[in-house]
């Protein structure tokens, strides 16, 4: 008998075999990422939904209220690089399920309490909770289709479409919930999900091998270091660049519903305008990322920032429902921007950087989002908040040569 003949059916079969293992745990992967992104989007941009309440029942001004806003923020940002470093020694699915059991429970803690102090302490413990999501999630799906580039980006746009999934419902939930529940209420049924989510991630999350080697990793990260070979100026542009867009974004989004509520809307209004937004931003994921094959990550970025600042002067002036109609447009530029630049991590930076890569991106991104509502809350006490809205629609023209150095650095 010729052995090669009797061996080759054995390969037939293990291949297709190793290859639906493969699959398999991919689609494992980018389900457990994607759900966590769902989860804690959703208790973040809440929040916007909850200020304009806690504003009423603290009798706080608007820079207090970006305080809140940028506390949650701050918190999140400042842990991140601390939570991808723990999660080389403890890994990556201990500090996610981890992560999102102490948001669950500082939302729940919120619900019961009723002072501004005890508030703004539970939103800190939140946005701690919150810091383990973004670039150890995304580096879990990054690494599980590490081998397929084409595949990566569309497992990466997948994850970013479940954080507008998450965005859309929870807030819409909420503020329909308020209409029946108190904001306590509402907030510790928040928190309850957040604790179930964490359960059930317990169960999902499978490590990847990557994450099992820190030694290696870190033996490669220090030899890139000494060759400054780790973060070129692409992506210190991108970060920048990065970092002016969430600014605009937070500074867009945590003043929007006193906006609305000047002009004449309820908290279910509000919820209901949240959810148009997010929906636009969910387009605006599919639209822009069609964009950037097309036209280029320079072009795309350009529209969307110069259309941004045209849209808030549009809504500021406009009435209440057509201020609203203009939402998802508003939505599809804000978020199709960040979807951009967020894809653009893993092409300016080597494989081995990647989980502190993103790290990095979002320390600053996050960090940029919550130094926003503190200084255009600032503005908006000691001017008016349209003033306020002014700045923050000018402020998005600064990403534009920021764009131009990015795409210089790109690879072809």
């Amino acid at each position: 008998m010729n052995p090669t003949s009797s061996t080759r059916p054995d390969r037939a079969v293990n291949i297709p075999s190793a290859a639906h293992h493969q699959y398999r745990q991919q689609r494992q992967a980018l389900t457990a990422a994607s759900t966590a992104h769902a989860v804690h989007d959703g208790l973040t941009d809440l929040i916007y939904v909850l200020l304009p309440i806690w504003q009423t029942q603290f009798g706080i001004s608007y820079a207090m209220a970006g305080l809140m806003r940028g506390v949650y923020a701050g918190c999140m940002a400042s842990f991140q690089i601390q939570a991808s470093k723990f999660a080389e020694k403890y890994g990556r699915r201990t500090l996610l399920v981890g992560g999102t059991a102490l948001a669950g429970l500082a939302y729940l803690l919120a619900g019961q309490t009723a002072t501004f102090i005890g508030l703004t302490a539970a939103l800190a413990i939140a946005g701690v909770g919150a810091s383990t999501q973004h670039p150890l999630a995304s580096s879990l799906v990054a690494d599980a289709y590490d081998d397929d580039k084409s595949r990566s980006r569309s497992a990466l746009a997948t994850y970013n479409f479940a954080g507008d999934l998450g965005k859309m419902a929870l807030p819409a939930a909420v503020g329909f919930a308020l209409s029946w529940w108190s904001w306590q209420q509402s907030v510790s049924m928040v928190g309850i999900f957040g604790l179930l989510t964490a359960i059930w991630l317990a169960w999902a999350i499978k490590e990847s091998p990557v994450a099992t080697h820190p030694l290696a990793t870190n033996t490669i990260e220090k030899t890139e270091t000494k060759n400054n070979h780790a973060y070129g100026r692409g992506f210190q542009a991108l970060l920048a660049t990065g970092v002016i867009d969430s600014a605009t974004r937070m500074g867009f989004l945590t003043f929007l519903p006193f906006v609305l509520k000047d002009k004449g809307a309820t908290t279910a209004n509000i919820g209901v305008a949240l959810t148009l937004l997010f929906v636009g931003g969910a387009a605006g994921k599919l639209v822009c990322g069609y964009l950037g094959r097309r036209i280029g990550m320079l072009k795309t970025v350009w529209l969307t920032e110069i259309l941004t600042a045209i849209v808030i002067f549009c809504i500021l002036y406009l009435p209440l429902t057509p201020a609203l109609l203009t939402l998802p447009v508003i939505g599809l530029a804000l978020n199709g921007t960040s979807s951009v630049l967020y894809g653009s991590v893993p092409e300016l930076v080597s494989t081995h950087r990647r989980s502190q890569a993103f790290a990095l991106f979002y320390t600053g991104t996050i960090g940029g989002s919550a130094l926003s509502p503190l200084l255009f809350g600032w503005l908006g006490d000691h001017t008016n908040i349209i003033a306020a809205m002014k700045c923050v629609a000018l402020f998005v023209i600064l990403t534009l040569p920021l764009a131009w150095v990015v795409d210089k650095e790109l690879p072809t």
